[in-house]
This record gives C-alpha cells, structure tokens and sequence, in this order.
C-alpha cells in the first residue's frame, strides 16, 4: 500500500521466541509442549466430563464449559506460532495473518475474564438466594449470557485491525513475543498512536477493568451473605465452593495486569521478563484452570474417577 510516497505497511512481522536463549530454543519446547499438552487435554477432558455427566448439567458446570472452550481457543491461537519458532525457527507472520492471530487473542482474552465474572455471578446467587438459584440461572439464561459475552468482546474489539491497519509502519518488525499483541505491533508504527492508545486503553477499562471491579464485589457481597451464616461448618462449606473460582481468576488476571503495565509503562523492562510474562498470562491459565477444578472440584473428580473405572473395566 502506498499513500503519498509515504504510506507503509510491512508485508510480514518477525517474531520472538525467548530472548537471549534463541539457542536452547529446542530444549525450552520441552516445558511447553507440556503445558500445551496439559491444557488440550484437561480442558477437553473437562469438556466431555461435563457432557457425559447429567448430575452437571447445571449453571456453575455450563460456565465452566465456556471458560474451557475459551481456554482451548487461546491454546490453539499461539500454540503453532509458538512452537514454530521452537522447533523451526519460523519467525515470519503475514501482516494480515498477525492481525488476525491478535484479533482472536484478544477476543479470547476478553471472553474469558467475562466468563470468570460470570461464574462469580453465579456463585453469588447460589450462596446468598440458593432457593432462587435455579430459576435465576435457568439454561435459556445461561445461553444468552455466553451470547452476550462472545458479542461483547467481537463487537469492542472489531476496530483494533482497522485502527493497526491504517498506520504507517518503520523498517522494524521485530515483536517481542511469539504471537500478535496489540500494544507490540502499534509499537512499531511511525505515525501518531494517540488514537490506538486511547481506544485500546478506554476498551481494556470498560471490559477487563469492570469485569475485575464486578468479581471483587461479587466476592464482598458473598463473604457478608457467609458472615451471616450460623455456624462455622457452613461458612467454610460456602466458601469452599468459592476455592476454585478465585484460583482460576487470580491465575488469569495476575498476569494480564502484570502484562498491561509492562506494555504501557515498563520502557525500561528487560524484555526477557516482558516474555516470560506474556507467556504465563497465554499459556499458564489454560493448562492449570482443569487442573485447579479437577482438584477442588468434588463433582468432577468423582465424574472423572467413574469415567476412568468404566473403562478400567
């Protein structure tokens, strides 16, 4: 494309595996393919738990459902970007194939901190109102929240490719990560980003941010309806229920903010720990989520031991 002499968009980006150890490239693919073995598995394991099991066809196990669909899709975004650059040393993405991997990233991303604030939403009906409980979250309720979740994060961020597309581009293309962000590739341009900045900053508070902000007081909110309760045996029995729920969305959010504060103001971070963070924030949720439910989870611990004893037998 050109637009007066001066317009410039780059044909391909080159990405980053892990920077300073480019040589141990092939025994670093160890760890991650583990991880990524780990989340294929567990979350569709998860998946097929939850279908074969009637007893879990309820509210709490549908958005545990979503939350593993969303984790897959996040696994399967940078999982051949990833290790392709482990094992090939595949470092070049088409500029609209990078636009694309970030736009679905992202998506993912948005979609799965709304998913968490979801099931805090459901945890807070279940322990405060558990006589309204069923006909609040009735199956037709929880199909219009998923279809107003999957809504919100396409329609919020639609305009991000157009606004990357738009700007003119340096002789760099170098990412810092194996796969497409937002804040990396706008990084790169040489025309004025006040727009992307802006935009990307307003969706990530009105999302994300409010998501965080409606968790946190979901879980005031829970933790007074607990306080009220008569003796301490119930107290723990509502708040174990909670366990899983506050691992997996410390997990996701932890590095997410983590990963916002070093792209917006971390200049001076050594890019070895921009990597490792972004890293932690795509692949680490994924693979422990199933995990952290398998575990705490008394339902699908037994579905999953009675799946594993049938076929045993």
């Amino acid at each position: 494309w050109e637009f007066n002499g001066s317009f410039y968009q780059p044909p391909a980006f080159l990405m980053m595996g892990i920077p300073g150890l480019e040589a141990l490239h092939h025994w670093i693919s160890i760890p991650f393919c583990a991880l990524y073995l780990t989340a294929l598995l567990g979350n569709c394991m998860i998946l097929f738990i939850i279908k074969k099991t009637q007893s879990l066809h309820e509210p709490m196990y549908y958005f545990l459902s979503m939350l593993a669909v969303t984790d897959l899709g996040l696994v399967l975004c940078t999982l051949p970007t990833t290790l392709g650059i482990f094992w090939f040393n595949m470092r070049r993405i088409g500029f609209d194939a990078c636009l694309t991997q970030m736009y679905f990233i992202h998506i993912l991303s948005f979609i799965e901190s709304s998913v968490l604030l979801a099931m805090a939403f459901d945890r807070f009906i279940a322990i405060s109102h558990p006589l309204r409980h069923p006909s609040i979250l009735t199956k037709t309720t929880v199909i219009k929240i998923g279809l107003a979740i999957i809504l919100r994060g396409m329609v919020s961020l639609l305009p991000i490719p157009f606004l990357l597309k738009r700007l003119t581009y340096c002789g760099k293309t170098e990412l810092s990560h194996s796969f497409c962000f937002h804040p990396d590739i706008m990084n790169l341009a040489c025309a004025d980003i006040k727009v992307n900045v802006f935009y990307g900053m307003i969706i990530l508070l009105t999302t994300v941010g409010m998501d965080f902000i409606f968790i946190v007081l979901s879980y005031i909110l829970i933790i007074k309806t607990v306080i009220s309760l008569a003796t301490k045996e119930e107290c723990l029995k509502a708040l174990n229920t909670c366990v899983s729920h506050i691992c997996a969305v410390l997990v996701f959010f932890i590095p997410m903010i983590g990963l916002s504060m070093i792209h917006r103001f971390g200049k001076n971070v050594p890019p070895l720990v921009n990597t490792l963070v972004a890293y932690t924030y795509l692949i680490i949720p994924p693979a422990l989520n199933p995990i952290i439910y398998s575990i705490k989870s008394s339902h699908i611990r037994e579905a999953l031991l009675r799946a594993l004893w049938r076929k045993s037998e």
